[in-house]
């Protein structure tokens, strides 16, 4: 388990974490998101020792980092892919690891074949590609087999292959009853991953649950209505509160009211319907929704050719 308690970080002037609590819990993937300069890494390298915080703290299975005797069978880590020295070997990498904490050298076979490096593991780490270090970092996180994870970006670099082998492995390994916790800018692959999110905005907590709760309670959800009388119907609903958009196919996006109450309004007006279709928000748009407040690094829409832009 992962614990957060009042973090907060400053470098300068900037506030980079800003009383921050939450928790990770084992046997779920939670993913943390944020927009750029939202704080994520910061927090995570609290939680790993790498920065020291102004006020507040951030404990593993209950201790701080610096407090565990054998961090590595604890807690693994890969915040940084490239983290490693350009002339070890990646097999000379995980030995110095292992050296460090009576680690035999059979795990380290085992780390290299799970995350299929294992012919390469003579090949100098400078000469890898970011795909493969970030193979390497993900081999050196579980070289210790802790209990808790933590990966910032782990499917950068990667191949669609490369992204869905990652996807699996997370999971699997919150089966086994390990805490995961995993940033990502991809919101659709956290959407495929994730059980839990914890989203952030300018170093503060914004939400802490479910996918499915985050996505449910999007006001970016509707349904979709097709009936035989759509002037009617549209009339009716918009009288019960609701926002009606006719869409180019011919059906309409409703928002404001569930299917069921859609249902049992065209039920009392004797009105027939072809679809009646709940959509929940997409995780993205969700996301998009919560930290529109948040964003710090903000680009301007491109121009079209009346605006004087270029295609």
């Amino acid at each position: 388990m992962i614990e957060a308690r009042g973090l907060t970080k400053r470098y300068g002037d900037k506030l980079a974490v800003a009383d921050l609590s939450f928790t990770v819990r084992p046997g779920v993937v939670t993913g943390f998101l944020g927009p750029n300069g939202s704080g994520k890494s910061t927090t995570m390298r609290m939680v790993m020792g790498l920065d020291l915080p102004g006020a507040g703290t951030a404990t593993v299975n209950g201790k701080r980092y610096h407090d565990l005797a054998w961090p590595l069978h604890e807690v693994g880590a890969l915040l940084e892919a490239k983290a490693i020295h350009p002339g070890r070997s990646a097999r000379g990498h995980l030995q110095m690891l292992a050296d460090t904490h009576g680690i035999p050298s059979r795990r380290i076979d085992d780390v290299l074949e799970l995350v299929g490096l294992s012919e390469v593991a003579g090949r100098r780490a400078g000469k890898f590609s970011l795909g493969m270090g970030q193979r390497l970092g993900i081999a050196a996180a579980l070289l210790g087999d802790p209990s808790v994870l933590l990966f910032d970006e782990p499917v950068n670099g990667l191949d669609p292959d490369g992204i869905r082998w990652v996807r699996n492995l997370l999971k699997s390994l919150a089966r086994e009853g390990r805490t995961v916790f995993v940033s990502s800018h991809l919101m659709s692959e956290m959407a495929l991953t994730a059980d839990d999110v914890i989203v952030i905005g300018r170093g503060r907590l914004i939400v802490e649950t479910s996918i499915g709760d985050l996505t449910a309670q999007s006001s970016q959800g509707y349904v979709s209505v097709r009936a035989r009388e759509p002037e009617r119907l549209r009339q009716a609903l918009e009288a019960g509160g609701a926002s009606v958009v006719h869409e180019h196919d011919g059906s309409m996006s409703v928002r404001g009211l569930e299917a069921q109450q859609i249902g049992e309004l065209a039920g009392s007006l004797q009105l027939v319907l072809h679809e009646l279709a709940p959509h929940a928000a997409s995780l993205e748009e969700a996301f998009m929704e919560l930290t529109e407040d948040s964003i710090e690094f903000r680009g301007e829409s491109p121009l079209s050719p009346t605006d004087g832009g270029t295609r």
